[in-house]
């Protein structure tokens, strides 16, 4: 399993038009068929630039399935997002693979 995590400091002048952009962006990212599912998280940690800081964790299928989103989708969907943002966000994003999943079972 690989995420997909895009973190972005957003201004605070533009939080929260990004914040609503931002929740009708991630299902579109999900329609795509390339992800299972999406957490947006919002980044506790202050930042020395200032702004707001939110991280968005796209679950992919497979790699097959992240690489045909940078292949078929990634452009166009972060082309929305800077037309819109892009003087008041800075965003980067990562790669990650799961390597083992824990969880608490109280039974």
């Amino acid at each position: 399993m690989y995420i997909y995590n895009v973190t972005v400091n957003i201004d605070e002048s533009i939080h929260d038009e990004w914040l609503k952009w931002i929740k009708e962006h991630i299902p579109q990212v999900l329609a795509t068929g390339k992800f299972e599912k999406a957490t947006l998280t919002k980044v506790l940690v202050g930042e020395d630039m200032g702004g707001l800081t939110y991280s968005i964790q796209y679950r992919s299928y497979s790699r097959e399935a992240l690489d045909a989103y940078y292949r078929d989708d990634a452009e166009k969907l972060r082309n929305e997002g800077l037309k819109r943002f892009a003087d008041k966000s800075l965003a980067f994003r990562t790669e990650l693979q799961i390597v083992d999943e824990y969880s608490v079972n109280f039974t």
